[in-house]
């Protein structure tokens, strides 16, 4: 690489200053044996930084997320913090970051791993090689729609009040977002709403329909009701490559596959930006699971979900998917020698600590390296 990446560490919360370290460490790795090369800086986020400063994103945070080629976030939240004033929250934090960065689209992989094909509750030649990933509009829809909120009536009955409202922009470019992702992988795109009794659905698929005429063609579009998406997720997933949604079956539909995998704790994520006129795109990288703070400190979390935070970051931030794949191969070769954190504990397996398992996948590196 001509110049080093700068990117943005922000470990967080409960165990987020623990599967951090590894990260930092595979990170080292690559700078002594890739072309890939890191400036780092590092911030306090979430409770960790309301603690410090009385605020959970600081100015100088948000300064240095704006600037950096990519973020990664550890998790955020504890039960600590749950009488502090909603707006010093720590997950007000990531949501600032999310709104000031103009992170709308979201990426959430749901990859079965063949050492943990079994951990899914279902059967295995229903998830055995499954690779989706679905797209959600990330900020705008019902969650902030308005008017939004709860009301009392003359009669003196209350109602509350939410409002799903997107506008043809909005739904444009994470539908682009969508079309660019299938194109890189099978070519295949479910566009999902509830167009059969939501005008807002009807909008949604008549704006990516024409998208798709105008502009990607060549990408095999489906259209499907959220409801009928979730019952195939659990029915046939194998048959979505990329699934883009709106905000709330975003949320829904999302967690839905999650669990396909058999394992909360493996599942990475990505937030990304638009385009400016350079090609970059702002973008934020972190683990699905939250802080738990009931083993922090304990050397028990599992790393996985924030390493393979870091392969989706070399993926689509830095177009790096040799790399990426390395990552992910070494996770996988891990998995199959049986390195296991206790919440992927197969029958007859002894747990490794969350050192032990960057141990692990450090070993991977170099042999897959040499």
């Amino acid at each position: 690489m001509a110049a080093n990446r700068k990117l943005l560490i922000l470990p967080g919360d409960g165990i987020g200053p623990e599967v951090m370290v590894q990260v930092r460490r595979i990170v080292d790795w690559f700078d002594k044996h890739r072309a890939v090369g890191f400036d780092i800086l590092e911030q306090p986020v979430g409770g960790a930084a309301y603690d410090l400063h009385g605020t959970p994103l600081t100015d100088e945070a948000l300064s240095e997320a704006m600037e950096a080629d990519a973020v990664l976030l550890g998790a955020v939240g504890g039960p600590q913090y749950d009488n502090v004033p909603r707006d010093k929250r720590p997950e007000a934090g990531l949501l600032r970051l999310r709104k000031e960065m103009d992170l709308f689209a979201n990426l959430r992989p749901a990859l079965v791993f063949d050492a943990l094909v079994d951990a899914s509750t279902l059967k295995r030649e229903v998830v055995e090689g499954l690779d989706i990933l679905i797209l959600r509009e990330l900020t705008a829809g019902v969650y902030f729609g308005e008017p939004r909120g709860i009301e009392t009536l003359a009669d003196g009955t209350r109602r509350a009040i939410d409002t799903q409202i997107y506008t043809e922009s909005e739904i444009r470019r994470v539908a682009e977002v969508g079309f660019e992702l299938a194109r890189k992988r099978g070519n295949r795109l479910h566009s999902v709403e509830k167009a059969n009794v939501m005008e807002s659905g009807v909008f949604w698929r008549e704006v990516v329909s024409t998208l798709h005429a105008d502009d990607f063609s060549d990408v095999e579009l489906h259209h499907m009701y959220a409801d009928n998406c979730a019952m195939q997720l659990v029915r046939w997933p194998k048959q979505f490559d990329v699934i883009v949604t709106d905000n709330l079956f975003g949320d829904i539909l999302s967690d839905c596959a999650a669990m396909l995998t058999g394992s909360l704790g493996m599942l990475p994520s990505a937030s990304l930006g638009a385009e400016d006129e350079t090609g970059r795109r702002r973008a934020m990288y972190e683990p699905v699971h939250g802080s738990a703070p009931d083993i922090a400190g304990k050397d028990m979390a599992n790393p996985l979900a924030t390493i393979l935070s870091f392969a989706m970051m070399l993926r689509y931030s830095f177009g790096l998917a040799d790399d990426a794949e390395l990552v992910e191969r070494a996770v996988q070769n891990a998995l199959a020698a049986g390195c296991r954190t206790s919440d992927i504990l197969g029958p007859g397996m002894q747990p490794v600590s969350t050192n032990q398992m960057g141990d692990a996948i450090l070993g991977e590196l170099d042999r897959l390296a040499t």
